[in-house]
């Protein structure tokens, strides 16, 4: 809860694409560096148009309840969770029409998910060159529960968003 304190104070401007898009991304400028160390380190920006293939294994990380209705996480959580590329997460049984291309899915076992608060929090995939990398931006779970099978964690695709992070960071 403190870090979420000290992030709100940070904050110095927020940008966001079209709102009237599908699109459920924003950029912060924080008024201050940050210090890397062994705890904090950087994650880079997927290539443009980057999609990962079904069950590529990810990691998502959030402060959200540690499960449908419960209490919200005192320590920062994080758990595997493989991605369920557009072809299964758009199955009908899975979220359907809901899941569009520039969302990515990750999860859906039943078992580990993201849930309530963990909204705008990274789905981080380590690359091919053991670099790491931010593929996806928590943004809703289904309603029926946070780890309801065939119902994974949906996330921002990044990678689809090349261009307008690039705009903005030119631009500020």
């Amino acid at each position: 809860k403190l870090v979420s304190r000290i992030w709100i104070t940070l904050i110095q401007k927020l940008d966001y694409p079209d709102p009237n898009r599908d699109n459920d991304i924003a950029l912060i400028k924080l008024s201050e560096p940050v210090t890397l160390s062994d705890h904090v380190q950087l994650a880079c920006i997927p290539p443009a148009e980057t999609v990962l293939s079904n069950l590529y294994p990810c990691y998502i990380t959030g402060w959200g309840r540690l499960y449908t209705g419960g209490p919200i996480a005192d320590n920062l959580q994080q758990a595997l969770m493989p991605v369920a590329d557009h072809a299964t997460c758009s199955q009908p049984d899975w979220w359907g029409f809901i899941v569009r291309t520039n969302m990515v899915c990750a999860g859906g076992d039943g078992i580990v998910a993201g849930c309530n608060g963990d909204s705008g929090g990274p789905l981080n995939c380590q690359n091919a060159q053991g670099v790491w990398e931010v593929h996806g931006i928590a943004s809703f779970v289904s309603g029926l529960g946070c780890n309801f099978e065939k119902k994974p964690t949906v996330f921002t695709r990044v990678s689809a968003f090349n261009g307008w992070i690039d705009q903005v960071m030119m631009n500020n």
